[in-house]
């Protein structure tokens, strides 16, 4: 394990980094690590990062839905399940470094509305900012369903962000917990932005039919492109949950390599 800190030009201290080998992915092929970063003060961001075994060909942020608990953190978890979480191996796959953030310390319960918050920008800017530390390798943030707020708002505000995609996006709010990706302000995003849904997506809040106006709230993107997937396997979950449509549910292999694609085109 290795624990170190640095002392920044205003006096504070951060980012405090612990990385240490916690889990393996399937097979066993592949060690995780575990980094935790100080973030605002007091607090601590942690995530998961996985290495391709070469040199990234560009880093990615994947962003969790619900409430941004990862909860027992294995690909083929499915009582976790998330699109993303469980699919990070296939990432690895295409040559990306993953990072995949859990909670920070202050939201144990789970982020909720905090996902529009300035202080969790300022955590996802700390995330990319370690990042950059690792590489030249650009730095994609990519969210699905509740997921997608956290990715729009650091593309909307963490500096160093070359890339945004956004799947399954949260567009019509929840009785129970209000905010959308227009929440964020999307007309503040100016990186290249994918737009991916899965047209047979039952979710309420995730309209596949939305992704024409996800796209044009866009206005200062300088490239965005929308992506349509159907097929799959038979739903294992709810229309909201991620063994379904859409969590991609049987087609995560197709939707990785498509975003991947457009990841390394942009």
């Amino acid at each position: 394990m290795f624990v170190g800190h640095r002392q920044s030009r205003r006096g504070r201290v951060g980012p405090i980094l612990l990385a240490a080998a916690l889990a393996f992915s399937a097979g066993g092929a592949r060690a995780d690590e575990l980094v935790v970063v100080a973030t605002r003060p007091g607090i601590t961001q942690p995530f998961y990062v996985t290495r391709p075994d070469g040199p990234p060909v560009a880093s990615v942020v994947l962003f969790t839905g619900g409430d941004g608990r990862l909860g027992p953190y294995h690909p083929a978890n499915l009582q976790h399940g998330n699109f993303l979480v469980r699919s990070r191996d296939l990432f690895v796959a295409e040559g990306f470094l993953v990072a995949v953030p859990d909670v920070p310390s202050d939201q144990a319960a789970g982020l909720g509305g905090f996902r529009l918050s300035a202080e969790h920008a300022r955590d996802i800017a700390e995330i990319v900012g370690w990042l950059r530390t690792q590489g030249p390798a650009p730095i994609w943030l990519v969210g699905t369903s509740r997921g997608t707020l956290s990715a729009a708002l650091g593309a909307a505000l963490a500096p160093g962000v070359h890339g945004l995609v956004l799947t399954s996006a949260v567009t019509r709010n929840a009785p129970a917990e209000p905010g959308t990706v227009f929440s964020v302000g999307l007309d503040r995003i100016t990186v290249p932005t994918l737009v991916v849904n899965h047209r047979d997506d039952g979710c309420f809040v995730a309209v596949p039919d939305d992704a024409p106006r996800v796209l044009d709230a866009l206005t200062h993107a300088p490239v965005k492109g929308a992506a349509l997937y159907d097929g799959g396997a038979p739903a294992r979950s709810g229309p909201c949950d991620a063994l379904s449509p859409h969590g991609y549910f049987g087609i995560e292999p197709k939707v990785v390599t498509g975003i991947a694609d457009w990841i390394k085109r942009h």
